[in-house]
Parts: structure tokens; C-alpha cells; sequence
């Protein structure tokens, strides 16, 4: 069956989050990337860090783009009162998130970028997480058994901290998986009108 969105994505991401969201929102898509240092300037406000990686990621794909396609680049974070927590270095380091985290509401921001052959465009999405007081038995099984390595803020919303451990969100369930599709088809039907 056809997908009932004219696009044709570029998509500078191995996640296989943001991989399976476009597949639920049948996009058209092909997978690229190139390695690109995740820096940003010191003094930046961690909500536009997001942003401003994924016009970085974005840009490296410039000439892996072919002309029918729009690049799509994103970057997602967890930030709590202007910290900033991307991917943890370990074990260790995803359980002191988890502990910083524990009990409080943090946000989750997914910066993306759009390119065209004409034009950029780019975007955040934020959506409010409020996680309940953890256990520690909770969090220590968790990053055992789940092994968070490659999610800002040490957790996936869709798996088992994400059952146990969210009261509540408010905002974009599907940018704290790392992509605000309701928002993308948006984005993308405007870049479509150009």
C-alpha cells in the first residue's frame, strides 16, 4: 500500500526509535550518517542544544542528499533545572541520572532539522516527564537488565521504567521516544507547500 504522505526522508539517525516512528507513520525513508562531533558552545541554553545538534547532523548530509529528498536530522535531551542529560558513560553514570531524576519533573527536548535543496527548516519539542520516587532496586534492574547506553537521560518511556517509574507526562509521547511525529507531518506539510 501506498503511504498517504508524499515525502521522501533522508534520515541522519541509526536509532532504531526514530527508525520504527517514520515506520509507523509510513514515511518514506532511507537511512545515512555521518559521524559528527555532538558539541555545542558552553554558555548555549540547554533548550536549544537539541536544535542546534540536529542542524549540525543535518549538514553533514548535504551532499548524500538526492534531489527528491529532505534530510531530516534530531537530537533529543533530558534537562532538569539546566542540567543536561544526554547518553550515560556507564552503569554508573545512568544510575546517577536515574537518582537526579527520581521524584522530579524533567523535560524532554527533541530538537529536528529539515533541508531541502532550497530550504532549512527546524524545530524542539517539548514535552514534561514526572517521574515517581524510584527504588533503587527498581533503577539497579533497569539498567541490568535494559542497559540504557544510548538514551539521553538513561531511560526509554517505552520500556520497563517507563511502566514503573512515569506519573505522568504532558506533551508529545512519541518525542520522548525521540521524534515529535505529529509535529514532523506538520513541519513537513508546510516545507511541501514551500
Amino acid at each position: 500500500m501506498k503511504s498517504p504522505f508524499p515525502y521522501k526522508i533522508l534520515l541522519a539517525s541509526k536509532s532504531p526509535r526514530r527508525k520504527y516512528l517514520l515506520e509507523l507513520a509510513a514515511i518514506d525513508f532511507r537511512i545515512d550518517t555521518r559521524d559528527v562531533e555532538e558539541n555545542y558552545p558552553a554558555e548555549m541554553a540547554a533548550e536549544d542544544v537539541p536544535e542546534f545538534l540536529a542542524l549540525k547532523k543535518g549538514r553533514a548530509l548535504i551532499e548524500a542528499r538526492k534531489s527528491d529528498e529532505l534530510i531530516l536530522a534530531a537530537d533529543t535531551i533530558v534537562e532538569l533545572d539546566g542540567q543536561i542529560f544526554g547518553k550515560p558513560k556507564d552503569a554508573e553514570d545512568a544510575l546517577q541520572t536515574l537518582r537526579q531524576l527520581s521524584g522530579k519533573t524533567h523535560r524532554v527536548i527533541t530538537g529536528c532539522a529539515l533541508y531541502s535543496e532550497n530550504e532549512t527548516q527546524s524545530f524542539s519539542e517539548v514535552t514534561e516527564v514526572q517521574f515517581r520516587s524510584l527504588t533503587e532496586e527498581q533503577m539497579k534492574y533497569y539498567v541490568e537488565k535494559d542497559k540504557p547506553f544510548d538514551k539521553a537521560g538513561s531511560y526509554a518511556i517505552q520500556g520497563f521504567l517507563g511502566a514503573t517509574g512515569i506519573a505522568a507526562i504532558k506533551g508529545c509521547y512519541f518525542n520522548v521516544m525521540g521524534l515529535p511525529v505529529s509535529r514532523l507531518l506538520l513541519e513537513l506539510a508546510q516545507q511541501a507547500k514551500g
